[in-house]
C-alpha cells in the first residue's frame, strides 16, 4: 500500500496530530523491531540494562534483520546486549543471531532447551555455532518461574519447553471465565509450542510477550484460572496467526493495546483479527506491517502502521487475500528491503506508556 495513503487514511480516520515524544530517563522502552515476520524485541531499562528476544531471520537476510536491530539498539543509546532470549528454534526467530554477535558483545544466551523438532541445520547449529557462541558468556535454560535481572524491571518467565507457571503472579488467580468455550486444536509438538515466554513489570506497567506460543499451551496457560490478571501492552503471539490468539488468553487479560509483529502474508487473518479487535479493554492494535490477509475489514487505520513494502502495491483490497499454500510456483510475498521503521513503546512506572510510530511521529499515550 502506498505510504503517504496509509499516512493519509489513519489522520482522516482518528483526527489526531502528530507531536514528536522524548525518551526519559525514568522510561522502560521496548523496539518492536520490523524484521518481515520474524521476532526482534528490544527492552531497554530505565538504568540502561538490555534484553532481547530473538534475533529475526537468517541466511540472506540476516545482515538485513542484524542491521536493524543494531539500528534500534543505537537509537536507545546502547551497544551490547545483556541477555538475549530466544523464544524457541524457528529460524524467523534466532536465525541471525551468529550475524548479530559478530557486530555485537551479547553477554547472557537464555532458551528453552534443545530443539524438539528434526532438523539437520538447527541441530547444527545448536551443537557448533550457538555453543561456540555462549562458551564463554552465560548461559541459561529457563523453566517457568524463573527471573531475568533487568535493574528495575520484574522480568518472569511464564512459560517454556511447553511447561507453565504453577503459581500465580500477584493479581493473577481468579477463575478465566473465557476458558468455557475453548475448543482444543490439533496437538503442536513442535517449537511454536515450547516458546519462552515472558512477563515483564516496570512499577505498575505490565506487558507480555509469549512468542509464538499455540492455542492448546495458551489454554494451559489460562485456564481454568488466570495466572497473570491483566496487562497493559500485549505483543501478540505468533505474528498474529489463528494458531495461537485465542480468547482464553487475548480476552483475559485485557490489554490496552496490542502490538502485532507480522509480515505483509504472515497474520493477520481474520479468525486472529476477530478476536483482537472484540478483546476487552484494548483501546488499539498496532501493526509492524499491513496484511494482504486482513483486507480492508480488519485492517487498522494507517496512521498505526510502521512498514509498507518495496514496490507500491496500490490500493488495499476489500477482501482478506487467502494465504497462499507454500511451493513451487507460488508468488513469494511483496519485498521490503529497504528502510525498516519500528514502534517504539515508553513505559512509566505509574503504569502509563506512549507508543510511536518511527515511520510518521505519530505517537499515542495511553494512561
Amino acid at each position: 500500500m502506498n505510504r503517504s495513503l496509509l499516512f493519509a487514511i489513519g489522520l482522516i480516520a482518528l483526527g489526531l496530530g502528530i507531536s514528536p515524544v522524548k525518551a526519559s530517563a525514568q522510561a522502560l522502552e521496548i523496539y518492536l523491531i520490523d524484521v518481515e515476520g520474524g521476532g526482534a524485541t528490544l527492552f531497554v531499562s530505565p538504568t540502561g540494562q538490555t534484553l532481547l528476544v530473538d534475533t529475526g531471520n537468517g541466511g540472506q537476510r540476516a545482515a538485513r534483520d542484524a542491521g536493524r536491530i543494531i539500528s534500534a539498539m543505537r537509537d536507545a543509546g546502547v551497544n551490547e546486549i545483556d541477555h538475549l532470549i530466544t523464544t524457541h528454534w524457528h529460524g524467523d526467530h534466532y536465525g541471525a543471531m551468529q550475524e548479530l554477535a559478530r557486530q555485537v558483545p551479547i553477554q547472557h544466551f537464555i532458551d528453552h532447551g534443545p530443539s524438539v523438532e528434526t532438523n539437520a541445520a538447527v541441530a547444527e547449529f545448536l551443537s557448533t555455532t550457538y555453543r561456540a557462541l555462549y562458551q564463554d558468556r552465560e548461559h541459561t535454560v529457563v523453566t517457568p518461574g524463573d527471573r531475568i535481572p533487568l535493574g528495575r524491571v520484574d522480568v518472569r518467565v511464564i512459560t517454556a519447553a511447553k511447561q507453565v507457571i504453577e503459581r500465580p503472579l500477584r493479581g493473577g488467580g481468579a477463575v478465566n471465565p473465557y476458558c468455557v468455550d475453548f475448543t482444543r486444536q490439533r496437538e503442536d509438538n513442535g517449537e511454536n509450542a515450547q516458546s519462552v515466554g515472558i512477563i515483564a513489570q516496570f512499577g505498575a506497567f505490565r506487558v507480555l510477550h509469549l512468542g509464538d506460543l499455540t492455542a492448546n499451551t495458551e489454554f494451559e496457560l489460562m485456564c481454568p484460572r488466570n495466572p497473570i490478571g491483566t496487562v497493559d501492552l500485549f505483543v501478540v503471539t505468533h505474528h498474529g496467526q489463528p494458531s495461537s490468539n485465542t480468547k482464553p488468553l487475548v480476552h483475559a487479560i485485557e490489554a490496552r493495546a496490542a502490538i502485532m509483529n507480522n509480515g505483509t502474508r504472515k497474520g493477520g487473518q481474520p479468525e486472529a483479527m476477530q478476536v483482537l479487535h472484540s478483546a476487552p479493554g484494548l483501546e488499539d492494535l498496532w501493526q509492524l506491517h499491513f496484511s494482504q490477509l486482513s483486507g480492508q475489514e480488519y485492517t487498522v487505520p494507517g496512521i498505526f502502521i510502521a512498514n509498507g513494502v518495496d514496490e507500491e502495491l496500490g490500493t488495499m483490497p476489500i477482501a482478506p487475500m487467502t494465504g497462499p499454500r507454500r511451493g513451487p510456483g507460488v508468488s513469494p510475498a511483496p519485498i521490503h528491503n529497504g528502510e525498516a521503521y519500528w514502534l517504539k513503546v515508553s513505559a512509566r512506572a505509574d503504569g502509563s506508556f506512549t507508543v510511536t510510530n518511527s515511520r510518521n511521529g505519530f505517537n499515542k499515550e495511553y494512561r
